[in-house]
């Protein structure tokens, strides 16, 4: 399977995770914010806690995710370099709001604009990328909106690459997940721009240096990922940590990502994200169901030249269920019967439902499962044969 087959393969789970609805479990703490989504990306995105996931919102400097994210796959497919830079025109000068104070007529390295975006969330560097990877502000926002749809953002709608405040640019929590989660799994060679602490261009102002992330002051275990505040989004975070597991063999520790919206400061905004964090690895654990590429089942085909076919997924299983009820999980395939040829690899057939039996934590999840390999049509007699068995089945 190519990359890209891979990227789109794992960016449908995550979409079928973060559109189903959450599994219930724990009673999630009081958070003070318009809107709230909290997954865990070690189990595949699984919705852990969520308020108004669907609400219309402002995204404020969230948005500098999307820049980001057209700007990092430029960056993957080679038609721009970190060492490229750029000119900086009057009108990436002239923007109102977080700035990283580059001047008109200077020319800056993609990379330092990339970390004046981010670290200092600099609309002046965003509009200065814009500018340079797609030619005008204009052309680029239109990638955005291409880009979003390309992720399945089914409500968002960009209107500039910076977040300022302007009719039609909105989006959900829902959707930013998609894109941070995304952000994160294709581009992590990129990711660590998100954890540094103080950035100041060369020949700029230092007092701008600081992320306004607090966590990654207070929180060893964050590393990212951006703020985001306009007086109609209110103060905005969206924070992911990784922290080891007690127990199992989890190498990689385990990420959760939160997204707070409409907080009131920006104390609060990251005392609230702090506060899902914590709740979230201390509320549910992962649990290791099945490895990348390990068959599930292995159903029965009809009228193909394989008489089955190995069901799974090409990402490792895994849920976070409440802690302490590994040992009550019940798992249950369901699909329609008979399948039959032919069968795309990759394609979707079945879903592995995932349930607690115990009575003291409500508990159940959908996990889609794809073919693993592809099954040709049989021959005409073959078929013929089928056919007639499956009619006097």
């Amino acid at each position: 399977m190519t990359n890209a087959a891979r990227r789109l393969l794992a960016g449908l789970l995550a979409w079928c995770v973060l559109s189903s609805a959450a599994a219930l479990g724990p009673t999630s703490p009081e958070i003070a914010a318009r809107s709230y989504l909290l997954l865990d990306l070690t189990a595949n995105g699984q919705v852990l806690a969520a308020r108004n996931p669907e609400a219309p919102v402002e995204p404020a400097s969230l948005t500098k995710l999307m820049t980001a994210y057209l700007v990092f796959d430029a960056l993957r497919v080679g038609t721009i370099r970190l060492q490229d830079v750029y000119p900086v025109s009057e009108r990436a000068w002239q923007m109102p709001g977080s700035r990283m104070f580059v001047v008109p007529g200077a020319r800056v390295p993609v990379e330092d604009l990339l970390k004046g975006m981010i670290v200092q969330s600099g609309n002046d560097a965003a509009v200065v990328l814009a500018e340079g990877v797609a030619g005008s502000v204009e052309r680029f926002v239109a990638l955005m909106n291409e880009q979003a749809k390309s992720l399945g953002m089914r409500s968002t709608a960009f209107m500039n690459p910076e977040g300022l405040t302007t009719p039609g640019h909105t989006t959900t929590v829902r959707d930013l997940a998609v894109l941070a989660t995304r952000l994160i799994q294709d581009f992590p060679q990129y990711f660590p721009f998100y954890a540094i602490q103080k950035y100041h261009y060369p020949g700029t102002p230092a007092a701008n240096d600081r992320n306004r992330n607090l966590l990654l002051f207070r929180d060893p275990t964050v590393d990212g990922l951006k703020t985001g505040y306009t007086q109609a989004a209110g103060y905005c975070m969206i924070a992911t940590a990784r922290r080891p597991v007690a127990k199992g063999n989890w190498p990689q520790g385990r990420r959760l990502l939160s997204i707070v919206v409409g907080a009131s400061s920006e104390a609060a905004r990251a005392n609230e994200s702090q506060k899902l964090l914590n709740w979230g690895y201390a509320a549910f654990q992962p649990v290791r169901l099945f490895d990348a590429n390990q068959p599930v089942v292995t159903p029965a085909v009809w009228k193909g030249k394989d008489s089955q076919v190995a069901l799974g997924s090409t990402t490792a299983i895994v849920v976070a269920v409440p802690a302490g009820s590994q040992s009550q999980l019940a798992t249950q395939v369901l699909r329609k019967d008979p399948l039959v040829a032919p069968i795309v690899k990759g394609q979707q057939i079945a879903t592995l439902q995932v349930r607690s039996t115990g009575r003291n934590e409500e508990f159940q999840l959908g996990i889609p499962l794809v073919a693993l390999h592809a099954v040709e049509e049989a021959g005409l007699l073959g078929r013929a044969w089928d056919g007639l068995r499956l009619w006097i089945r």
